[in-house]
This record gives C-alpha cells, structure tokens and sequence, in this order.
C-alpha cells in the first residue's frame, strides 16, 4: 500500500533526524522545514496541507530515472530543477524509498562541505 503524504514527510523527517550533524528550522517561511548539515540544505518538507511533498537533492541521471518511474516524483518544486526532486504520495513510493533519498541526498550535500567541517558518519543505508 503507497504512502500518505504525511507518511512520506514522516518517515523523511525521522530519517533526517537520525543522521549526523543535522539541524532543521523554517528560514524561509512557516511552511518550509528546511534540514541542514554543515549549514547546507538536504531535504525540505512542505508543510502545506495541499502539498505534502518533500525536497531532496539528487544526481542529475538519478533524478530523471525516479521521475520516468514514479508520477509522484517531480522536478524539485524549491530548487534547482536539475539536481533537486519533490517526492509526494504515490504508487511504488515507500517508506524505504523515502528514506534512502533523504539519505542519498544528506550524502551528496556532505561531498560539497569541506572534511573538517563534516560530521562523524556512519555507514550509508543501501545502495540505490
């Protein structure tokens, strides 16, 4: 059975919680719940009750193959179209998906943060 909208925003929020070094807040506006390591976005859960999405970053290929698969899987509504997805309630959208997102995404932020600054990690969940 697919995910609500607000199991999709759950389970990223859990899942981000649970990583190194993250903090989260609403820099932006009431609706946002914007997730950071090391200062940086990973992951933006939409609070508003006509779109319960969550934002996260994604490689370019990576990207385009989930949109091909899953309706519910779209450019990033917040970001950069290319590297960022909006992931909603849908078919084949689970809760094991949901979460190896935040996480890939979580990931690819970390590359770009210089290894100083990064958090102790631990090993990623599986692979894509």
């Amino acid at each position: 059975m697919p995910l609500s909208g607000e199991q999709v925003q759950d389970t990223a929020r859990t899942t981000a919680l649970a990583l190194p070094g993250v903090g989260h807040g609403r820099p932006f506006t009431e609706h946002l719940d914007v997730y950071k390591v090391a200062g940086k976005v990973f992951l933006i859960v939409t609070d508003d009750p006509d779109e319960l999405i969550v934002t996260v970053k994604a490689e370019p290929e990576y990207g385009r193959l989930l949109r091909g698969r899953h309706t519910s899987i779209t450019a990033g509504r917040y970001l950069d179209k290319r590297h960022w997805i909006s992931v909603g309630a849908g078919r084949g959208v689970s809760a094991d998906l949901v979460a190896d997102l935040v996480d890939h995404s979580y990931h690819l932020v970390l590359e770009t943060v210089p290894r100083d600054r990064r958090p102790a990690l631990h090993p990623r969940r599986g692979a894509r």
